[in-house]
């Protein structure tokens, strides 16, 4: 579906379903470099189990308009505005990655309007590697290309996936080669840039989960299982054979992760 948010289009994945005011809310917001099709089995699934969903692109990807938003603080004001467009009052949320910040920024804000929170492959600092920083900003491919090497895990990275055909680092590499050079600058940007995960944690009211994968090189498993403490209601959940990139190289078990709370 597509919506505007101070008059610039957004668009925002429904999972096959037309947005219904009057069931309960999931919002999905995606990583760094990509779009709203990473949530798609997650999205379709949740949507025709009577959920509403939204899978939103952030301004600058896929669909939406941009410029890309480079702090994280933005993104959760942008995120709010868009729920305000929409006269979504209450809400649960799952986030990926840069994602993950934004959903936590955004839920410390808003009190009991966050009934649940969902944050997958997470770190309360998501501190960008220097070579990758700066090939991004120089819109070199190179950036693409070294994303896609620390994103998955060994099955992923060898071709491990029950679709016959299906090889993720190729799938995900064309989507970050259609993020626009400067959108992805603005995200990697944004992850570095994050301070805030300790204090926005101890003001989320909701229950959380923190969703991560055993061979995740880019936010390790210990990292998120650590911080967890910092939520009133928190549990941690790690995946075997899985990376960064868990919703695409477990999308079954991370669907009933996210089933169980959203």
């Amino acid at each position: 579906m597509e919506f505007a948010v101070g008059g610039q289009c957004v668009l925002a994945g429904t999972g096959g379903r037309q947005f219904d005011k009057t069931l309960p809310t999931v919002l999905l917001l995606h990583g760094a470099g990509m779009n709203h099709t990473v949530w798609a089995l997650q999205a379709r699934a949740l949507a025709h189990h009577g959920r509403n969903v939204l899978a939103f692109d952030f301004p600058g990807h896929g669909g939406s308009a941009g410029p890309a938003l480079d702090t994280v603080e933005a993104l959760a004001d942008w995120l709010l505005r868009a729920l305000q467009a929409l006269d979504v009052a209450r809400f649960r949320l799952a986030g990926h990655s840069m994602g993950s910040l934004v959903a936590l920024e955004a839920a410390s804000r808003v009190g009991a309007a966050c009934e649940a929170l969902a944050l997958l492959g997470f770190v309360p600092e998501m501190r960008v590697h220097p070579d990758l920083l700066s090939a991004a900003r120089a819109g070199k491919h190179l950036a693409s290309e070294l994303m896609v090497a620390w994103s998955f895990g060994v099955k992923g990275l060898t071709g491990g996936n029950p679709a016959p055909g299906v090889f993720l680092p190729d799938t995900a590499l064309r989507l970050i080669e259609h993020t626009p050079a400067a959108s992805l600058a603005a995200d990697l940007t944004a992850c570095d840039r994050y301070r805030g995960g300790a204090a926005a944690a101890s003001a989320v009211q909701c229950p959380a989960l923190l969703l991560s994968g055993v061979q995740d090189r880019m936010t390790p498993a210990a990292k998120a299982e650590a911080f967890a403490a910092h939520f009133a209601r928190s549990r941690a959940v790690t995946l075997r054979d899985c990376g960064h990139m868990l919703m695409v190289e477990q999308p079954v078990a991370v669907l009933d992760s996210l089933s169980a709370i959203l």
